[in-house]
């Protein structure tokens, strides 16, 4: 059954298939769990000591948190519009523990935001050199159509996990579409297409451990575990105060914005008109090299540029711009980086 009322999330969040095998196995340090390791002995075995974080690296992840808090929410804005054009209002969210999990739920929160669907969300094992939590699996599919499971995790790496979860999932499918398996924010490995971004930005989530996903420990497979057993987790009650799971995952909903998403380039022309009171589309012109063809050739009436848009950018813009006395504007652009507007021209000045 799942476990009810352990760590710290909430249960309309997640639901968490694990067994609790807190306080049955003392947690080694790294050194002596690398020696075992090397010994022949399979990391799942273990439990990892957790790392106690210094104030100072505790400031380093504030500052990734606030300074990537955008990134990550565009990112989840993204992987999570792929995933309901998958897989529709059916989606049942399956993540990989521990990484994937807050992942999952801020994903579960956009599509019920955003579409009103109330999806699903079950974390479950999955571990590299011996599978997918199996007894979770079958759990899962009592309830749920394989067809609308949709996996998550946090980023990819080397593919690992990727390719561990086809190989596991096969007996249960018999194959399926290796690229939009699995949904992660970050795909620098360029292996799934169900993602946020192809780059590799800092998700905050990734710099903490236990304290960043409802206190729960890296997932451990017991020798002689049943069939019909869960994988098991603990759960470090001692480290209740340093909890920041829900900081992240708060924060990073609160810069959800699904605009980020909806809008084509087409469409934030027309929306740009519309504010600036331009009745030809045409005297918008979207673009760096647009924005700057703008100000070389044409009569500009003003330049927006991008509240984010970095100085080595536009600064050819900004430098045109004063030279010919043309108002700058800074703009919420989604597309752009800048965007120039033609002035027109009226009767008297032709």
């Amino acid at each position: 059954m799942p476990l009810e009322n352990r760590g710290t999330f909430h249960p309309a969040d997640v639901t968490l298939l694990f067994s609790d095998i807190t306080g049955l196995l003392e947690p080694k340090p790294a050194e002596e769990r690398e020696k075992l390791i090397q010994s022949g002995v399979h990391y799942s075995e273990m439990l990892p000591l957790e790392y106690r974080p210094s104030e100072r690296y505790l400031a380093e992840y504030s500052r990734a948190l606030e300074s990537f808090a955008r990134e990550t929410a565009d990112a989840v804005v993204g992987v999570s519009e792929k995933i309901y054009a998958l897989k529709g209002g059916e989606v049942v969210l399956v993540s990989l523990a521990r990484a994937g999990t807050p992942i999952g739920i801020l994903i579960r929160r956009y599509l019920r935001r955003r579409y009103g669907v109330d999806a699903p969300h079950y974390t479950i094992s999955m571990v590299r050199g011996r599978g997918i939590d199996h007894a979770a699996t079958r759990y899962i599919l009592d309830r749920h159509r394989i067809s609308d499971i949709q996996f998550v995790d946090g980023w990819t790496g080397k593919g690992a996990i990727l390719r561990e979860l086809s190989a596991a999932l096969a007996e249960y499918t018999g194959g399926s579409d290796g690229r939009k398996l699995l949904a992660v924010l970050a795909d620098p490995a360029n292996i799934t297409d169900m993602c946020g971004t192809h780059e590799d930005i800092p998700i905050a989530s990734s710099f903490l451990n236990a304290t960043v996903c409802g206190l729960m420990s890296r997932t451990v497979i017991r020798p002689g575990i049943g069939d019909d057993e869960f994988h098991g987790v603990a759960f470090f009650e001692e480290l209740r105060a340093d909890d920041k799971t829900y900081e992240f995952i708060e924060r990073i909903e609160s810069r959800m914005d699904s605009s980020a998403v909806e809008t084509s380039g087409a469409d934030e022309v027309r929306q740009i008109a519309e504010k600036f009171g331009v009745t030809d589309v045409n005297f918008v012109k979207p673009g760096i090299g647009e924005a700057t063809r703008v100000l070389l050739r044409r009569m500009p009436d003003m330049v927006l540029i991008a509240e984010d848009a970095e100085p080595r950018y536009i600064a050819h813009i900004i430098q045109l711009a004063e030279e010919k006395h043309v108002p700058v504007i800074r703009y919420p652009l989604r597309r752009y980086k800048a965007c120039g507007i033609i002035k027109a021209l009226t009767i008297s000045d032709l």
